[in-house]
């Protein structure tokens, strides 16, 4: 009997086995058999992305100048590059042409490589004169005599700013007002820095029409002289005319005292802190009060 217990357990063991083993293999084929339809959904070619493909900008031949080129400088003259600007980006105006404008002249310096605009140009020839390429569109240089007292000992010089004043017998009036000097004694050299400046005998000023009617009629009328500007003042004058009559009354140059106290004393005597001295008063001055009530003492 203990030997037919035995057969059955083994008989029963060898069937264990046999299902473990059965349900190994089936694991194994699914996970086998998912991997290969998850290699063939995801395979390289069905992921693969298009190449895409970017349009390129049409671009234009746009002449420049090869490097820096001097005002007057005659079209002809001057050596051009080819550069290809997006069509889009090229500035409106921008000649894309030179040929038939050979003989047109740069009104302006020109910078290398930039495109060209028909402003830039001009039929007539520039001299590139120092004096002459300082005077913008609608401007006028004219000259005037004059001495040292007139320029202010010489540092009212080329590139000051200046007022313009007309002075005769009975009054001083301004003729005009910001003027800049291109030139003094022919010289376009500034005089900053130097210890002291010559005294030229004529000068240029760069004026507007008005201002160069103005300063031509001042001139038989009597004797024009400056005043000199910094170039961060750019305020007018409050008044233009200056009389003889007024000068007389002292109405432009008495100077109202600077009260800075004020003490009255028993008997009505007061006194007023005057420019820093004390001055007998019979007016009390606005915003002060009295001080003191004591009696004087000497």
């Amino acid at each position: 009997m203990a030997v037919r217990k035995n057969d059955r357990k083994k008989v029963r063991n060898r069937r264990n086995r046999s299902q473990l083993a059965g349900t190994l293999f089936l694991a194994v084929a699914i996970l086998f058999a998912a991997l290969i339809i998850e290699r063939k959904t995801y395979s390289p070619v069905a992921m693969a992305v298009p190449d895409r493909i970017v349009a390129e900008f049409d671009t234009v031949q746009v002449p420049v100048p090869s490097q820096f080129v001097e005002a007057g400088t005659r079209l002809g003259d001057i050596s051009f590059a080819y550069i290809a600007f997006p069509a889009h980006q090229i500035p409106a105006g921008a000649l894309l042409e030179i040929s038939g404008l050979e003989d047109s002249r740069a009104r302006v310096s020109l910078p290398a490589r930039l495109p060209l605009f028909p402003e830039n140009l001009t039929a007539r020839s520039v001299s590139g004169n120092a004096v002459i390429d300082k005077i913008p569109a609608g401007m006028r240089a004219i000259t005037i005599r004059v001495d040292a007292t007139t320029i202010v000992e010489g540092w009212a010089g080329s590139g000051a700013i200046i007022d313009v004043l007309l002075v005769e017998d009975d009054r001083t009036t301004v003729v005009a007002e910001q003027v800049k000097i291109l030139s003094a004694e022919r010289s376009v050299r500034p005089v900053a820095g130097e210890v002291t400046p010559e005294v030229p005998s004529t000068v240029t000023l760069l004026v507007s029409q008005e201002q160069a009617l103005a300063i031509n009629t001042a001139l038989p009328r009597g004797r024009i002289t400056f005043a000199l500007r910094s170039f961060q003042d750019e305020l007018t004058w409050k008044e233009r005319v200056y009389t003889s009559e007024r000068f007389s009354k002292g109405s432009a140059t008495t100077v109202p005292p600077v009260v800075s106290g004020y003490l009255s004393f028993k008997g009505g005597k007061a006194f007023a802190l005057a420019n820093g001295k004390w001055v007998p008063t019979e007016v009390r001055p606005a915003g002060f009060f009295a001080a003191s009530e004591a009696e004087p003492t000497t």
